[in-house]
């Protein structure tokens, strides 16, 4: 993840360029879904975004009183059609910039795991987005965020700790 003064610097910088001043950083959850993949191995789930069609875990903004746990476990329901069972706790979190019709939005996602249960063939995102099954390494070559990618690199050696 990069460290906060540098993030927030580059926040600055954007809000400046946007003429956002106020903007106010913004709080998601994110669903690390994965799945045993045999002998030892595990895969992960990536989706394209709707906007840029880049790869990102399945991730939104809270609904309600729910909790971030809830919340990701939704949204890796809508996002990408997966139920399973959640952790209690974050793997972590990492910031991004959410630009939207010249609107920016400084993001942190808190992560949690997802262990897939089921997935089905339709979901309320379905023609929206793609997914695909990818094991954690070649996962985190794949997206942009550096601590997207961190967290994706750490769930590669530390999986069976959830498994087990």
């Amino acid at each position: 993840m990069a460290d906060h003064n540098t993030l927030s610097r580059i926040i600055r910088q954007l809000k400046r360029a946007f003429g956002q001043e106020d903007a106010s950083v913004g709080m998601q959850a994110g669903a690390l879904v994965w799945r045993r993949a045999g002998k030892g191995k595990v895969e992960v789930l990536l989706i394209t975004s709707r906007g840029t069609g880049r790869w990102v875990l399945p991730k939104g903004w809270l609904d309600g009183g729910e909790n971030v746990a809830q919340a990701a476990a939704r949204e890796a329901w809508e996002e990408a059609g997966v139920e399973g069972t959640v952790s209690d706790s974050p793997l972590g979190s990492y910031d991004y910039v959410k630009v939207d019709d010249g609107h920016i939005q400084p993001c942190r996602v808190t992560v949690h795991a997802l262990a897939m249960v089921r997935q089905k063939a339709d979901w309320p995102e379905r023609g929206e987005r793609e997914r695909q099954w990818l094991p954690a390494a070649e996962a985190a070559e794949r997206v942009d965020e550096p601590g997207l990618r961190a967290l994706l690199q750490a769930f590669d050696t530390d999986w069976k700790k959830l498994a087990a």
